[in-house]
């Protein structure tokens, strides 16, 4: 089910969220099959906290992930990926289902890695869902703030 303030979000700029099975989508990888998309497509909402002890949602392509150094370089503090318990106080999302809409109080930064992709599917805050929105359109909505603080994923196979 989609919590209210996420459905209140996407009704507000007219968005609709896919629904699945409940679980079935925790991870970038899982999310990409279950929509028939490249594992880029989804949008990751990864949760940082800076040792200003600020919070800041990044949003960045499936298979990428954060670059810690270009991160402390944008906002001049090193962090950490918050924990379990600091998403959800946080966020009122529980890792796996983290969605940018409906989050009050958390500066949101969407990655130049999602530009590449006609549509993108960020969670609708839980593990069993994905919103097709347009990266231009995931800006404009979430304050556009743009940055660039990722690398791709490199695995097992290619090292």
């Amino acid at each position: 089910m989609i919590p209210e303030n996420v459905q209140k979000a996407l009704q507000l700029h007219g968005l609709e969220a896919l629904e699945f099975e409940e679980g079935s989508t925790p991870t970038s990888e899982l999310a990409a099959q279950k929509l028939g998309v490249a594992t880029g497509q989804i949008a990751k909402s990864i949760l940082m906290k800076g040792k200003d002890e600020i919070f800041r949602m990044i949003l960045c392509a499936g298979d990428r992930k954060i670059s810690t150094s270009q991160l402390k370089k944008l906002i001049g503090v090193k962090a950490r990926m918050a924990t379990a318990e600091e998403v959800y106080e946080s966020t009122g999302f529980r890792p796996g289902g983290v969605s940018p809409f409906g989050v009050t109080g958390i500066d949101i930064l969407i990655d130049e890695s999602l530009a590449e992709y006609e549509t993108v599917y960020p969670s609708a805050g839980n593990d069993a869902s994905g919103v097709p929105v347009t990266y231009d359109r995931l800006l404009e909505i979430t304050g556009n703030r743009k940055c660039a603080v990722t690398v791709p994923i490199i695995s097992d196979s290619e090292e």
